[in-house]
C-alpha cells in the first residue's frame, strides 16, 4: 500500500549494514552482519544486535557506528569472558535493562547470558542454563535447563523473560541475592497447544 494510506508517512533508511554477508565493524554501509536476529535499544538510543550466524553481539550507535562487543565471528562456543574472549553460539535475541546490562538468549547453548559494561569492556557471564545440556528444569543458575531459547525480554525490575522455543513455555529468570532463579510461568514443557 502507498504511504498515502497512513496518517503519518514513514521514511525508511539503512542505519548500518548493506547488501552482503559478513562480520565487518564500521560506519553505516561499511558494516556487515550475518543473519541479525534480535535487536534492542538502550536509554541513550544505542542499538544492540544479536548477530546470529556470526555468534556475536554488536552495538550500533545513533551515528551508525558498528562495533562487536562480545564474541568472535566464526568462533562459536560457550565460554564466559570479556569482549572477544567470550563465546556465543547462535545468539538469537537481546534485551537491555534500566542499568544498561544486556541479556542474551544464547540459543544453541541453551543458556541465558548477561553482559555487563565494566569500564570500556563488556563482561559476559552465563546466568542460567548449562551449555550443551538442554531440558526444561526450573532451578538456580546452571541447574536450570532450557531448550533452544529464542527470545528474551526484561522488565523494570530486571527480571528476564524467555521464550523457551522447544519447550513451548515462557520462563522467568529472577535475581535472588547473587543467584538467578528460573521458573516456568506459562505453558507446560512437552505439551504444545493453544489453550
Amino acid at each position: 500500500l502507498g504511504q498515502s494510506n497512513y496518517a503519518t508517512p514513514y521514511t525508511f533508511t539503512t542505519l548500518a549494514g548493506n547488501n552482503g554477508y559478513g562480520s565487518a565493524d564500521g560506519t553505516n554501509s561499511t558494516a556487515r552482519f550475518a543473519s541479525d536476529e534480535g535487536v534492542t535499544v538502550d536509554s541513550a538510543g544505542n542499538i544492540y544486535v544479536a548477530d546470529y550466524e556470526n555468534d556475536t553481539i554488536r552495538k550500533v550507535t545513533l551515528a551508525g557506528v558498528v562495533t562487536t562487543i562480545a564474541g568472535l565471528a566464526g568462533s562459536p562456543g560457550s565460554a564466559d569472558g570479556t569482549n572477544s574472549a567470550a563465546r556465543l553460539s547462535n545468539p538469537s535475541a537481546v534485551a537491555v535493562d534500566h542499568a544498561g546490562n544486556v541479556f542474551v538468549s544464547d540459543q544453541d547453548n541453551d543458556t541465558i547470558r548477561e553482559m555487563t559494561l565494566v569500564g570500556t569492556n563488556w563482561v559476559v557471564t552465563t546466568i542460567a542454563g548449562l551449555a550443551g545440556q538442554s531440558g526444561s528444569a526450573n532451578g538456580t543458575g546452571s541447574a536450570a535447563r532450557f531448550n533452544s531459547p529464542t527470545d528474551v525480554g526484561v522488565d523494570t525490575n530486571s527480571n528476564v523473560y524467555v521464550a523457551d522455543y522447544f519447550n513451548d513455555t515462557i520462563r522467568k529468570v529472577a535475581r535472588v541475592g547473587a543467584n538467578w532463579v528460573v521458573t516456568t510461568i506459562a505453558g507446560l514443557a512437552g505439551s504444545s497447544g493453544s489453550t
